[in-house]
C-alpha cells in the first residue's frame, strides 16, 4: 500500500474497562504494523495494565489525578478531573516528544475523552476518534445533534416510532438513556461530552470504530459527512482460538483477581449447559433486584456461573446456599475465556458493548438486561437486528425484572435453534472481518497510511 506510514501514535483512553481493553488491543494491532505506540490513561489503570513481557514498543504514560486508588467521589466529578488532569498531562507528552526529535505522527482518543483533539490541535497533530460503541449509536447522536433532536427526547411514549436515515426502525424505549428527558439529572453533563465529540469529528470526519462491515454495514455508511472505519472486533482473539496470549498481547483488568478455580468448575459441566450472568465493571443491581436474579437462575434449573462483584450484596442474599449447590458465584473471570468455553449455553448480560461484541465473537446468543446510556439500543440490536438473544421485561410500576421472566429468558433462549445459528453466523463473520485482505485489516491499514 503507498503512502507515508503513521509511525509513531499517541493513545489516549478513558479509564473504564470499556475502553481500555479496546483500545489496548488496537495498540497492539498497531505494534504488528511496526508501529511505535505511547499509551496513556490514569495512573490507576495504567499500574494494572499485564504486560506478557517487557518489550513490545509500547510506552505507557499514566495521566495523575485525585483518584489513584480507583475511586471517585461522582461520575461527574471523575470526568472533570481526567480532563482537567489529562489535558496538561498529554500536553506535556506531545511536548516533550517533540522536544527529544521523536514527535507523534497521530493521536488516537477514546469515547469520553474529546478534549484531546484540542491539546492535538494545539501541537498541529492530527487526530482521529477511536469509538468504544457501535456505529449505530454514534449515528444516532449525530443527528440528535444535527436536526433530529426534538424528535429523539421530546416524547415520553416508550413505543413512539423514530426512523433515522439509515439505521433500523427504533422506538423511544431503544434510545440511548441519556438523550431521554427521563434521563437523571446526575447524568446529563454526559450530553454536553456528547456533542462535544460531534463538534470534532465534523472537523476530523474520519472514525475507527470497534465494530465490523458486516455487523452494522448501513449504519456504518448512513451520514455521508462521517468516513466510519471499523476495525474490530477490538479484542485478544489469540485467546478464542487457545493459543493463550502473544508476546504482543495485553491486559487491564480494574479488579482483584481472587484464586476462584471457575475453568475447572466449568469443565465438570456438559457442553451448552451453563448460564454465565455478568453485569460488567460499572453495573450493580440492587439487593432486590439481585434477589430477584437468585430466584430466576435457581427455577431455571441450570447450573450457571454468576458474577457479583459487591461483597456485601453476595452476602445479603437470602438463598445463598441453594445458589452455591446449583451454580457458581465469583467476584471476578476472564469474560473472553469464559464464554468461549462449551460448557456455555447463554450469556445474561446488561448489553455493555464489550459484553456484547464478545458475545458476538463467542458464537454465544444472549438474555439481554439493558442498565442505562447505550446498553438499551445495543439490546435492542442483539433481538431484532442480529437475532441472536431476546430483552428481558420490566415490571412496568417499578422497572423490576422478576425472577419469572428470568427464567422465561433463560429457557427461549437456551432452547432456540435459530438464535444459535444467527451467533455462530456472527461469529464467523466476526473472525473473517480481521483476517488480512479483510475489511477491519485493510480499514486498518487504510488509517495507517495517507490517502
Amino acid at each position: 500500500m503507498k503512502g507515508h506510514q503513521k509511525n509513531k501514535v499517541l493513545i489516549i483512553a478513558y479509564p473504564t474497562q470499556g475502553h481500555i481493553n479496546p483500545s489496548l488491543c488496537f495498540a497492539t494491532r498497531l505494534l504488528k504494523f511496526g508501529v511505535n505506540v505511547t499509551f496513556c490513561t490514569s495512573f490507576y489503570a495504567i499500574r494494572r495494565i499485564d504486560t506478557q513481557t517487557t518489550h513490545h514498543g509500547l510506552t505507557l504514560a499514566p495521566i495523575f489525578d485525585r483518584h489513584h486508588n480507583g475511586q471517585q467521589p461522582t461520575l461527574q466529578q471523575f470526568f472533570s478531573d481526567f480532563a482537567t488532569n489529562g489535558v496538561c498531562a498529554v500536553d506535556e507528552i506531545i511536548r516533550s516528544a517533540t522536544a527529544t526529535s521523536q514527535p507523534f505522527d497521530h493521536l488516537v482518543y477514546t469515547t469520553v475523552v474529546p478534549w484531546a483533539t484540542q491539546v492535538a490541535a494545539a501541537h498541529s497533530l492530527e487526530s482521529t476518534l477511536l469509538w468504544c460503541q457501535p456505529a449505530t449509536l454514534l449515528d444516532i447522536y449525530y443527528y440528535y445533534f444535527n436536526g433530529y433532536q426534538d424528535l429523539i427526547s421530546c416524547n415520553n411514549n416508550p413505543t413512539f416510532p423514530i426512523n433515522l436515515p439509515g439505521l433500523p426502525p427504533i422506538t423511544t424505549s431503544d434510545l440511548p438513556s441519556i438523550l431521554l428527558s427521563s434521563c437523571p439529572k446526575e447524568q446529563q453533563f454526559i450530553v454536553q461530552i456528547l456533542k462535544d465529540h460531534i463538534d470534532a469529528v465534523k472537523i476530523a470526519p474520519r472514525i475507527l470504530v470497534n465494530t465490523f462491515d458486516e455487523l452494522e454495514l448501513e449504519p456504518i455508511r448512513a451520514i455521508e459527512k462521517l468516513v466510519m472505519l471499523p476495525v474490530g472486533p477490538l479484542m485478544p482473539l489469540e485467546l478464542l482460538d487457545g493459543r493463550g496470549p502473544s508476546n504482543n498481547s495485553f491486559s487491564c483488568d480494574l479488579f482483584e483477581k481472587p484464586e476462584e478455580d471457575y475453568v475447572k468448575w466449568l469443565s465438570t459441566k456438559p457442553k451448552l449447559s451453563v448460564v454465565y450472568a455478568s453485569f460488567g465493571s460499572l453495573s450493580t443491581l440492587s439487593i432486590d433486584q439481585a434477589e430477584e436474579m437468585a430466584s430466576g437462575l435457581l427455577e431455571s434449573g441450570r447450573p450457571f456461573l454468576w458474577v457479583i462483584r459487591e461483597g456485601d450484596q453476595l452476602v445479603k442474599l437470602s438463598k445463598i446456599d441453594e445458589l452455591k449447590k446449583q451454580g457458581m458465584i465469583v467476584s471476578w473471570c476472564s469474560q473472553v475465556e469464559v464464554l468461549n468455553h462449551e460448557a456455555i449455553g447463554c450469556f445474561l448480560t446488561h448489553c455493555g458493548w464489550n459484553s456484547t461484541i464478545e458475545a458476538l465473537v463467542a458464537g454465544v446468543p444472549t438474555i439481554a438486561f439493558a442498565q442505562w446510556s447505550d446498553q438499551v439500543t445495543n439490546a435492542k440490536m442483539i433481538e431484532d437486528v442480529w437475532k441472536t438473544g431476546v430483552k428481558v421485561k420490566r415490571r412496568e410500576r417499578d422497572g423490576m425484572v422478576e425472577g419469572n421472566e428470568i427464567k422465561r429468558c433463560v429457557e427461549i433462549v437456551m432452547q432456540d435453534r435459530e438464535m444459535r445459528r444467527n451467533a455462530e453466523k456472527w461469529r464467523e463473520l466476526a473472525r473473517k472481518a480481521l483476517n488480512d485482505g479483510e475489511s477491519s485489516t485493510l480499514n486498518l491499514q487504510a488509517f495507517l497510511y495517507d490517502p
